[in-house]
């Protein structure tokens, strides 16, 4: 199955109201995108916890790296340049951190509070080879823009 943007929109927007606790944020997130699609093998949020670092936070699926920094991996580059990185062959992408074996590919979008910083970034990988396109980076952008942008300070 694949992802009914439109409709997750609308229930991670409902599930999500008012609340302005990022980590519950995250985890409510995660959760109704990782079980919206089965290209979605891992789905996860890295958080900033400190200059130039993400650790991980809320995540479905198997074990994820526990650090990560900013100058390295498809994550780092996401989180060292604020665009998202669109892999299609993790193996083409230099300096890959291959957190499981079975990746193929992989979408990371930066996530940012109403104050225009970093807090975290998406990280959501797949099993297949070139599973994600620009309509994927685009509506992922869009809801994370209207719960993070919208709800954190």
């Amino acid at each position: 199955m694949r992802i009914d943007y439109p409709a997750i929109s609308k229930t991670i927007a409902s599930l999500t109201e008012g609340e302005t606790d990022a980590v519950a944020l995250m985890a409510t997130v995660v959760c109704e995108l990782h079980h919206a699609d089965d290209r979605f093998d891992w789905t996860g949020f890295y958080r900033v916890t400190e200059p130039g670092m993400l650790k991980i936070g809320p995540y479905q699926g198997g074990h994820g790296c526990l650090v990560i920094p900013f100058d390295r991996g498809v994550c780092g580059a996401a989180a060292r340049t604020g665009e998202v990185q669109l892999v299609p062959d993790v193996e083409a992408f230099p300096g890959h951190i291959a957190c499981a074996s079975s990746t193929k590919s992989e979408i990371v979008l930066p996530v940012w509070n109403r104050s225009g910083e970093l807090i975290a970034v998406l990280d959501i990988d797949s099993d297949r080879p070139d599973a994600f396109d620009e309509t994927d980076a685009r509506e992922l952008a869009t809801i994370l823009g209207a719960v993070f942008a919208g709800q954190i300070g």
